[in-house]
């Protein structure tokens, strides 16, 4: 099981991308980024201790292409 500073670095790349949208005017992205950050932070707790006690839900999200190979950013 890998250690959370390890895995940090997520946050600091969205911190990162909030601050470059901000600066260009994107509210509306800047505003979604601050919301992943928060969800990566919690995605990073639960992965290091190890529990899964969420479930996701089963049905695609709005903007989910569940057929591909690749990332969608």
């Amino acid at each position: 099981m890998q250690n959370r500073l390890q895995n940090e670095w997520i946050l600091d790349v969205l911190t990162d991308l909030g601050t470059f949208a901000r600066q260009n005017g994107m509210r509306a992205l800047a505003e979604q980024i601050d919301d992943t950050k928060i969800v990566a932070s919690a995605e990073l707790v639960s992965y290091v201790e190890g529990s899964r006690n969420y479930e996701y839900s089963t049905a695609p999200a709005a903007g989910h292409d569940s057929g591909g190979t690749g990332t969608h950013l």
